[in-house]
């Protein structure tokens, strides 16, 4: 019978990534009404709201479908989700208030938010752990 393996680990790569005070806010980045901080979103949710709330979702890691599987429901499970992800202050009356309030805007100030943040990458270092055979000789 075999002795059990014995384990190496090699280290790899540290990935660092400067992050900007943006990226670390518990606060939106911009407000519902800044619709002109980027033009290209503030024009998809004008004429084409549907594209921009599942690139939005798809920008998440999330299933495009995620903003129709029931009306109302999947665009603020989309900004709960987009809130918890990134710590922004809140709650899901808040979520559901906005979403009433002006539909459009908010989700333009979604995407602005997942934009702005999506690219942030934290400091880690990964190892590679594998298992080599021990002789029993």
């Amino acid at each position: 019978m075999a002795a059990p393996g014995a384990m190496m680990s090699q280290p790899g790569a540290v990935v660092v990534q400067q992050v900007t005070s943006a990226q670390r806010s518990d606060t939106w980045n911009s407000g519902i009404c800044d619709c002109f901080d980027d033009m290209g979103i503030c024009c998809c949710g004008t004429f084409c709201l549907p594209c921009l709330a599942c690139q939005t979702a798809t920008d998440m890691g999330e299933s495009c479908c995620l903003p129709w599987l029931l009306p109302g429901t999947g665009e603020i499970a989309m900004r709960t989700a987009i809130r918890e992800r990134y710590g922004i202050r809140g709650n899901i009356l808040d979520d559901a208030s906005m979403l009433c309030w002006c539909h459009c805007c908010t989700l333009c100030q979604m995407a602005r938010e997942v934009r702005v943040r999506k690219n942030m990458i934290n400091v880690h270092t990964s190892t590679t752990t594998a298992y080599a055979p021990v002789s029993q000789y």
